[in-house]
């Protein structure tokens, strides 16, 4: 295991990346000596330590005919934005299923993995109106803001230089429970990338809604976490604590439980095995079982969708934030699942399927929002 610090390059073009050096990478972010876990995917915990799971209620189609709907986000009235990848079409859809199109975004570029990504709605909608969405244009991934009243307006480019790629161009938008927004960017199969204290990829980001770095962040600039190789998914439990599903390359996909600073360990490690220097995931399982994408929190549980895997994975957690045994839900009854977002309320969470993304098998109706019940 090599104890080297992160690698800087001259791979993001924002200027707070710019000035940062390597050495700054170095100090706060070697992590502490990660508990080893059990070989079965769960957590070594104490007899009784996690509540048994509530199981999730019957799904139902909320929407069908969509096109590879890549993420989900929630206005204050109930209605959810919908991205769809390959078309840049930004929905509009109610708690009754009714479908319109709010815009197509301007300047995405897709192809392979990328194109009209993550979507975001800011906490504080009802005086600002801000939404927020990224995407991959012609040289980069980047994330624009946008007023939205009845239509989209006023869009700007609040962070630029996300290293694009055909594959791993992250995606995933969300605000946290500090209110501000979160970003998860993948290395584009450029390994070094996740690693290198210069660039935005391989790395989850926070920001102030202008772009700005946030109050508190490990390397004054946006990076709060690095050594990602492609994370698609985010959430946080009812005690604040941030965790995320990441892609493995063949043999081990991850949830991690996200700290300030720590590094991941991609390239280095993948799975377990991070000794002093990388932080060790939660759990692991092989990637034909998951390739995990979106994630959120309801009920006690992390839900995870997962690509390959098609199904939704339902972890439990216990009261201090340590998993239990994920059980399998839906499987092979949907295909394959992307995004999993909670409901204002938290009694269900909107879950899509992305079997028309070129490596799934679509069936009539697909692709579709599905709602579940979780309470």
């Amino acid at each position: 295991m090599s104890n080297r610090s992160p690698r800087p390059t001259g791979g993001g073009r924002h200027t707070a990346i710019a000035a940062i050096a390597a050495v700054v990478l170095a100090a706060g972010c070697t992590p502490g000596t990660a508990e080893r876990r059990d070989g079965d995917g769960s957590s070594p915990l104490p007899a009784g330590a996690v509540p048994e799971a509530a199981a999730p209620g019957t799904p139902r189609t909320l929407v069908e005919g969509l096109t590879v709907p890549w993420a989900i986000a929630f206005l204050p009235g109930g209605d959810a934005l919908v991205t769809e990848r390959d078309s840049a079409r930004l929905l509009r859809v109610t708690p009754s299923g009714k479908l319109s199109q709010v815009g197509v975004i301007d300047g995405v570029s897709p192809s392979g993995e990328g194109g009209l990504l993550g979507v975001a709605v800011s906490p504080r909608f009802a005086q600002d109106h801000y939404v927020f969405v990224y995407f991959t244009a012609a040289t980069e991934n980047r994330i624009v803001r946008y007023r939205y009243d009845d239509r989209l307006t006023d869009p700007v480019t609040i962070l630029s230089g996300i290293p694009k790629g055909g594959i791993h161009n992250g995606g995933r938008l969300a605000f946290g429970p500090d209110r501000y927004l979160y970003a998860t960017t993948g290395e584009t199969g450029d390994r070094p990338l996740a690693q290198a204290a210069g660039s935005l990829g391989g790395k989850i980001l926070r920001m102030t809604v202008d772009g700005k770095a946030a109050p508190g962040n490990p390397f004054q600039n946006v990076i709060w976490s690095y050594g990602h190789r492609n994370v698609q998914g985010i959430a946080w439990d009812s005690a604040g604590r941030m965790y995320a599903s990441e892609f493995g390359q063949n043999t081990y996909d991850e949830v991690n439980l996200i700290k300030k600073g720590r590094n991941y360990g991609w390239p280095e490690v993948e799975g377990f095995g991070g000794g002093d220097t990388f932080a060790d995931p939660l759990l692991t399982w092989s990637t034909d079982e998951a390739s995990p994408s979106g994630m959120a929190y309801a009920n006690g549980s992390l839900w995870v969708a997962a690509l390959r895997g098609t199904r939704l994975w339902q972890i439990p957690l216990t009261g201090d934030g340590r998993t239990g045994k994920p059980i399998s839900r839906y499987e092979g009854e949907f295909g394959r699942l992307r995004a999993v977002t909670t409901s204002p309320d938290g009694s269900t969470v909107y879950v899509s399927t992305s079997n028309k993304d070129g490596r799934g098998s679509p069936k009539s109706g697909d692709d579709r929002i599905l709602v579940i019940p979780v309470k």
